[in-house]
């Protein structure tokens, strides 16, 4: 096979305190003009190395340069202050101050569309509601502001420093409502995360290369963009949360994204998609990161942080 000129890996190390993490690696070969699936593996110990020490060894022998995880790289803005505290309600840390006052104004748009002409707001809202996934939602809902309900619940609740990231409402003001209506669940940066392997991977991050380039993404973000973009089908996306249907699902996923985004995937790799849904989430980050490589992600303000996620929210 021809020598590679890119490669990109995912690791889902979310949803836990059970460590059963998966490599998934792909790789860009120039001669092929294709992406291979060319390494997925999951992190046991062996004999003489730790599955620490695995992590660190995988990333080296594979001369990766960058890295996706499903896991928060960035801290709430009440982790790295050094101000004086008033207390939560009152913060005057500028990015906190920044993202209050964007949430305030997104209310204010949406009570004086609501003023002014009640009846049609309703019937917008009600249209909303629906939620809509073509690839120009991101455009509408950034546009205007006509909240759902459940959204606007959640807006008014606030951003709370010592809990959320700026990155979240930026996830929650693009997909708040498709991440409720699609999966039933609300994004926030460590409500999957387990204490233990969030310190884990912190230690991690201590032990590999200092040129490799470490980026955040979710699963449930990528699969709502492989939709937008029809790579794959509202059906499948359901399929995923059936327990009676989501090894056949991700198999499904894994074709379709091969057919449409040229990602070879070998049989074994395959079985183990099918399989194993920690392996299935490994394979999804990496496609997201392909989507880093070709330079096909959204572009995601920096609110004035000094730890910032690298978030990647893809587009295909």
């Amino acid at each position: 096979m021809s020598d590679k000129t890119n490669s990109i890996a995912g690791m889902s190390l979310g949803g836990g305190k059970k460590e059963n993490f998966f490599f998934c690696l792909l790789e860009f070969f120039e001669k092929d003009n294709r992406w291979f699936l060319t390494s997925l593996k999951q992190v046991k110990e062996e004999s003489n190395l730790s599955k620490d020490q695995v992590i660190t060894e995988w990333v080296e022998s594979s001369s990766l340069k960058k890295l996706i995880v499903d896991f928060p790289l960035s801290k709430p803005p009440c982790e790295t202050c050094d101000l004086k505290c008033p207390g939560e309600p009152n913060c005057h840390h500028p990015v906190v101050v920044d993202v209050r006052n964007q949430i305030k104004q997104l209310l204010a748009e949406d009570r004086k569309l609501e003023k002014e002409n009640p009846k049609r707001y309703e019937q917008e809202r009600e249209e909303d509601n629906k939620v809509h996934y073509q690839k120009s939602v991101l455009e509408k809902e950034t546009a205007h502001h006509i909240l759902s309900k459940s959204f606007k619940r959640k807006l008014k609740k606030g951003f709370i420093p010592y809990w959320n990231r700026p990155v979240d409402y930026w996830v929650w003001k693009n997909y708040y409502d498709q991440l409720l209506k699609t999966f039933d669940l609300s994004y926030d940066s460590f409500g999957n995360v387990s204490v233990m392997l969030l310190y884990k991977f912190h230690y991690l991050l201590r032990h590999l290369p200092n040129d490799l380039g470490i980026y955040e993404s979710s699963v449930f973000i990528t699969l709502l963009e492989l939709y937008r973009s029809e790579v794959i089908s509202k059906k499948q996306i359901l399929e995923l949360q059936d327990i009676n249907l989501n090894t056949l699902a991700r198999v499904q996923v894994a074709k379709a994204i091969e057919k449409k985004l040229g990602i070879f995937i070998y049989k074994n790799d395959l079985e183990l998609i099918a399989k194993n849904p920690k392996a299935f989430d490994s394979f999804i980050l990496a496609v997201a990161g392909q989507s880093l490589i070709l330079g096909k992600n959204r572009e995601i303000p920096k609110f004035g942080a000094k730890d910032m996620s690298n978030f990647v929210a893809p587009t295909f």
